[in-house]
């Protein structure tokens, strides 16, 4: 079967590839070598007439590439809208290239300006991209008209403009005789063979292992806001925590504000809830029975549960009985959970008809109770054998898992994501904490804990090394936390 991979998947994997090195320029002058190769295989130079049919964005910039690549062939470039309004450098860059070497380049704004295409050989549909989303309006509508009524052999560049490229449904596309798709084919291609014709899947120098890597990319798919949100439509979480430690779910809830979190609530035992409430006045505190987490709290959290979109549990509760056996009813009683620290000794897994996260490194795991599968990491095992340790560990467990290490693994017994972002100065107190906060906040407003427990790992570990170039091996958890914020802005 052949591999596929989501619009979104692939918008995220592109912007990791820039954050590691890789960049989008790149990127473009492989694509574009690649669809002009597919065209050479196909016609010789020699008096073939190509026309490329190009939006704004990417997806033109791929196809302009491609000209600088068909030596010999008489090449037209018919651009819908202006050069000065090209969406990206990139795309730019190439234009610009196009321009200096006597192309012949032609702009259009309006449709009518629009003429047949019928005398081209072959024509290059680099319109849309990936990226579509609504009706598709003019010049567009009537180019991809034009393009379907010729009898010119169409290659598409990654997807036929106007397709879906997850469901391969089309209001209005071009049908290509062949689609040139980039790094893994998107999903609708597969269901959509009127519209995409042969299909290429052409590598363009991504390397097997960066869809791996957790990056800005993954940060983006969970952050992403709507400007029209009210208070609360960005997650609501709850975090239950402390008793002999009360710094704990305080770290905990800060970094969920930290992470964008709208509304954040500390159930915690009354001994140490005062004290919480008074380090910071944006922290809700839901007092409770006694000096500990007790079964007289549960239906007072259960409560709290329903007015929230995630629980965070675990943070200094301890391990007493008492506790261990109201961490479990807790986490019975919800739906979407981040489960830390102590709150691996209530843990009782599998669990059916729940989602559930948990964070621990390597010595942690054999607090959890219940397990099916292996529980000892061996301390000599490299990363791979780390990584088949936590994939099979999630699988027969039903959970996702984010292993805390020196590299973070994160899997859902399927998936696997890493990131190596974080330094030694980490292992000091709290900044597991802190990335339970993170991972309940993005779990809040996630469909897809697996996502949300990635984002989270790499924004704890960037916001790390922020505060370890500050500060070095004396950093705190605290400097962590006010680094979400700064990662955020950069990556969310």
């Amino acid at each position: 079967m052949i591999r596929h991979i989501t619009s979104e998947a692939m918008a995220a994997l592109d912007e990791n590839c820039k954050f590691y090195g890789l960049i989008p320029l790149q990127l473009m002058e492989n694509a574009g070598a690649n669809v002009a190769n597919e065209i050479k295989k196909r016609f010789t130079s020699e008096g073939t007439s190509v026309t490329i049919v190009a939006g704004k964005g990417n997806n033109g910039g791929d196809a302009f590439a491609a000209a600088r690549h068909l030596h010999g062939f008489d090449v037209k470039i018919v651009l819908l809208g202006r050069s000065k309004d090209l969406r990206t450098e990139e795309t730019s860059r190439n234009m610009r290239i196009l321009k200096e070497n006597g192309f012949d380049i032609t702009e259009i704004t309006d449709s009518s300006e629009l003429k047949t295409l019928s005398r081209s050989e072959v024509i290059i549909d680099a319109i849309f991209g990936t990226g579509i989303s609504g009706k598709i309006r003019e010049p567009e509508a009537t180019a991809i008209d034009l393009i379907n009524d010729t009898s010119a052999f169409v290659v598409a560049v990654d997807v036929p403009s106007g397709l879906d490229p997850d469901t391969g449904e089309a209001e209005k596309a071009v049908r290509a005789d062949l689609t040139v798709t980039f790094h893994s084919a998107k999903r609708g291609l597969l269901n959509a063979k009127e519209y995409v014709g042969e299909l290429v899947v052409a590598g363009i120098g991504i390397p097997d292992g960066m869809e791996r890597l957790a990056g800005p990319g993954d940060v983006r798919i969970v952050a992403k806001r709507k400007a029209s949100s009210h208070k609360g439509d960005n997650g609501r979480v709850l975090i239950v925590g402390g008793g002999p430690f009360f710094g704990a779910p305080t770290l905990a809830a800060l970094a969920a504000l930290h992470a964008g979190a709208d509304w954040v609530t500390i159930a915690a035992p009354k001994s140490v809830s005062s004290i919480i409430a008074s380090i910071s006045p944006n922290l809700i505190v839901q007092p409770l029975s006694s000096g500990i987490l007790v079964e007289k709290d549960v239906p007072v959290v259960s409560n709290l549960i329903k007015r929230h979109d995630v629980v965070v549990i675990g943070m200094g509760l301890g391990a007493e009985e008492a506790t261990k056996k109201a961490v479990g009813m807790i986490i019975e009683a919800a739906k979407n959970v981040v489960v830390d620290a102590d709150g691996f000794y209530g843990l009782q897994l599998p669990l059916k008809d729940k989602h559930v996260i948990v964070t621990p490194h390597a010595g942690e795991l054999s607090k959890i109770g219940g397990l099916e599968g292996r529980v000892e990491v061996p301390p000599e095992a490299n990363t791979e054998e780390r990584i088949e340790f936590v994939k099979e560990f999630s699988k027969l467990n039903k959970v996702i898992t984010l292993m805390k290490g020196p590299t973070d693994i994160i899997s859902d017994g399927v998936r696997v994501k890493l990131t190596r972002r974080g330094n030694a100065g980490m292992t000091v107190g709290g900044t597991g904490d802190v990335l339970a906060g993170i991972t309940g906040a993005f779990f809040a407003i996630a469909s897809d804990p697996f996502k949300a427990a990635t984002a989270a790992a790499f924004v704890n570990g960037a916001a790390g090394d922020i505060a370890f170039a500050d500060k070095g091996y004396g950093l705190l958890a605290t400097d962590v936390v006010e680094n979400i914020t700064r990662v955020m802005k950069d990556f969310g």
